[in-house]
């Protein structure tokens, strides 16, 4: 049976890279927010040529099902891209082994994997206790309100599932893990006043810097901590707290600054506490506006960690399911940033990342995807939904 499978995915392949092609030449950037409503119509038009009956639009996102029955295995991908650096990548094209434009890798080639595992499944009359469910989100880009959370917020996230997966450009990894984030933007506010006559004004830069003194005092300890999920290098798996990535204030040279605001970045690894750091963070905040420092708080993005065990019954099996069609052993990591995967395993569903892309080459000016891996992602999906969804 596992030969048939493989071989009805493989048959596919001429349709997954037509597919990607289509789905790169969609500029659907995020932000803004571009062009979503021809993702979505492109996704369903395609899903009920293919026979995905059961197929409709909630909000921005598309849902479609395969198979009969209550258990689901969700196949979850997204198809915003991050901003192109050039119009021309939007111009997909085929170069040797690899396929090149925004979004290739990053992960409109894992959309069209998805579906042609779901496809080949069906063709090939695998006997299913339960279905597989599609779903295609936006804004995962920017950790927005119209994908996963919309879905979850209305009780359509997860139902009935037994797992998960979504090909993010993994690089040949699983990603079992994700730390969880807090992105804030502090404004520290003063007193313009022309330099010459500086003691009329409130420096914002220089009780900006008091913050970010007492801010580094928790970086500090913080960044001793290290998670026991598999990073590389060793220096990844400390804990973060970032400050200043974005920095900005002032008017000019010759006049004192009344607002300067900086960024936070605090990541935590999975055994950390997300609602006891969250607290930590704010409290040397609220120190600072305590001691006289005026200051607002925006937070930009907020995202729990999660993990999965390597021995739980999903991940061996998705293990296996690798090692047969790529010949190597699989290997669990830990993704440095967010995944989508948290808000599957925030409900006890098993989640894991696996795609045929890179994340070495995924946002930069020369995205691509190697073909080959687009048509070994969808056989490790079909082949993990046949073994989970096993009829007993």
């Amino acid at each position: 049976m596992h030969s048939n499978i493989t071989q009805a995915v493989a048959s596919y392949r001429d349709a997954m890279v037509e597919l990607t092609r289509e789905l790169v030449a969609i500029p659907t950037e995020n932000p803004p927010g571009n062009r979503y409503g021809g993702a979505i119509e492109l996704l369903c038009r395609r899903l009920r040529e293919l026979g995905f009956a059961d197929t409709r639009v909630e909000g921005d996102c598309v849902l479609s099902f395969s198979g009969i029955g209550d258990r689901t295995l969700y196949f979850s991908g997204h198809y915003d891209v991050v901003p192109a650096q050039s119009p021309a990548q939007f111009e997909p094209s085929v170069k040797g082994a690899n396929l090149f434009g925004r979004g290739s890798s990053d992960m409109k080639s894992g959309l069209a994997a998805m579906i042609y595992a779901a496809r080949a499944l069906a063709d090939c009359g695998v006997p299913l206790d339960g279905r597989i469910g599609l779903v295609f989100v936006p804004d995962e880009e920017t950790a927005g309100p119209r994908g996963s959370p919309y879905l979850e917020e209305r009780g359509l996230l997860g139902q009935n599932a037994v797992g998960m997966l979504t090909p993010e450009p993994t690089g040949g990894v699983v990603w079992n893990a994700n730390r969880g984030a807090i992105t804030l933007r502090v404004t520290v506010k003063g007193k313009s006043a022309h330099v010459g006559r500086q003691h009329e004004g409130i420096n914002a830069f220089d009780r900006m810097l008091e913050v970010a003194r007492a801010l580094s005092a928790l970086k500090t300890e913080v960044e001793t901590r290290t998670t026991d999920f598999h990073i590389a290098p060793d220096a990844a798996r400390r804990s973060i707290l970032m400050l200043g990535g974005r920095t900005e204030g002032g008017t000019n040279f010759n006049v004192v600054p009344d607002r300067c605001s900086f960024t936070i970045d605090r990541r935590m690894n999975p055994e950390e506490d997300f609602d006891e750091e969250k607290q930590r963070l704010f409290a040397v905040l609220e120190q600072a506006r305590t001691a006289g420092i005026d200051l607002e708080v925006e937070t930009l993005q907020e995202g729990r960690s999660c993990g999965v065990a390597e021995d739980d019954a999903f991940a061996q099996a998705l293990a296996r399911n690798i090692a047969e069609v790529t010949g190597k052993s699989a290997q669990f990591e830990m993704c440095p940033g967010l995944l989508e995967i948290r808000f599957y395993a925030e409900r006890g569903i098993p989640a894991f990342a696996y795609g045929p892309g890179l994340l070495t080459v995924s946002h930069g000016p020369n995205e691509f995807v190697p073909i080959d891996r687009i048509v070994q992602c969808a056989q490790v999906y079909a082949l993990t939904a046949a073994e989970l969804l096993a009829t007993t």
